[in-house]
């Protein structure tokens, strides 16, 4: 299977107000034609700006992007010209993604001459077939955003990323501006949506439950980069990295390999991109790292490499969690692991 998306050694830095900030940090990983990798993270690890990079906004990068097999490089506006045509991004709130005084046709016509030439007659056919492909009626062409829903209005927002039939997908927090019951159908609508088109699809959200019910693959992210990725049942059923461990255990319903529910997850807050720890980046948080077990000094002095890319499960840790490292059972939690707390239907990740 190709890679649809293939990133090399990515860094993305942002010029603040006292010098550059590293964003992204040396981040590399593929997305092959027709599957999904889910983007995971706190708030502030480096996603968003990844995915500026992807399609060519981010303020300056260095690093690879192969695109079906093509390298884009530059930051020009020939550049992001020539990726848009091949990645498109959905952004996460469809009110401000959109422009409210352009009608749906207006803003389908814009998208699908973006690139080709095409005839009013085909023009209009064009955005018929669209509408159709993300389940929105015909009269929904002469409606401004306002008189939508937010599901519909997200709806077009992906209608108009398909309408240059792009290899590469992004969807950016999708679902997080959407009532909770608009979320499965959108998310069913992009599983749908993949399967017929082939494009492949980078998913990034604080959302873990909804990152399962897409993904093929999770990465996870912190401070800029990758600490995990593996086949999404894999990393669920056995995280390698203590953060990947805090993630899951926040979420009841997706509770593997982690700290019981109701016990203190993370400590203390996300350390300051521009001044990252020395050694792995997430040691003065870590549950069983050298604040706990002084003898892992190591953790404090060398910055731990992910296993060998070509691994279909790798983590970037000095002492990946054993049986010793999990803490006993949650006081009266059933055999299964749930706890006495009834399930969510849904697991966001502290923002």
């Amino acid at each position: 299977m190709s890679a649809g998306l293939a990133l090399h050694d990515v860094t993305v830095r942002h010029q603040g107000t006292l010098g550059a900030v590293t964003a992204v940090d040396g981040v590399s990983l593929e997305v092959p034609d027709g599957t999904t990798v889910g983007l995971v993270g706190e708030s502030g690890s480096g996603k968003s700006s990844l995915a500026r990079a992807v399609v060519g906004l981010a303020d300056s990068f260095s690093g690879q992007i192969t695109v079906g097999g093509r390298q884009f490089g530059g930051r020009g506006a020939a550049a992001r010209r020539r990726l848009g045509q091949r990645v498109q991004l959905v952004f996460q709130d469809p009110d401000t993604a959109l422009d409210p005084r352009m009608t749906v046709r207006q803003t389908l016509s814009e998208a699908t001459g973006a690139f080709v030439r095409l005839g009013r007659r085909d023009r209009e056919q064009r955005i018929g077939a669209l509408l159709e492909l993300v389940g929105l009626d015909a009269p929904c062409a002469d409606r401004l955003p306002a008189q939508l829903s937010g599901g519909q209005r997200q709806r077009v927002a992906v209608a108009r990323a398909l309408a240059v039939d792009p290899a590469v997908l992004i969807a950016d927090e999708v679902t997080s501006a959407l009532d909770v019951s608009v979320r499965a159908a959108i998310l069913t609508m992009l599983r749908d949506l993949q399967r017929r088109m082939g494009f492949a699809m980078l998913f990034i959200s604080h959302d873990l439950a909804a990152v399962r019910s897409v993904s093929d693959v999770i990465a996870v992210m912190y401070l800029g980069r990758l600490v995990e990725v593996a086949p999404t049942e894999d990393l669920l059923r056995g995280p390698r990295h203590p953060y990947t461990r805090t993630l899951l255990a926040s979420v009841p319903d997706l509770r593997a390999v982690g700290r019981p529910a109701g016990e203190p997850l993370l400590a203390g807050e996300v350390p300051d991109p521009a001044a990252p720890p020395s050694g792995c980046r997430f040691h003065p948080r870590c549950p069983v790292g050298p604040n706990r077990r002084p003898e892992r000094g190591i953790c404090v002095t060398l910055d731990p490499q992910p296993d060998a890319a070509g691994r279909p499960h790798r983590a970037a840790c000095h002492f990946p969690p054993t049986a010793e490292d999990r803490p006993p059972p949650a006081r009266n939690a059933h055999p299964d692991g749930s706890g006495d707390r009834a399930p969510r239907t849904a697991g966001e990740l502290p923002s």
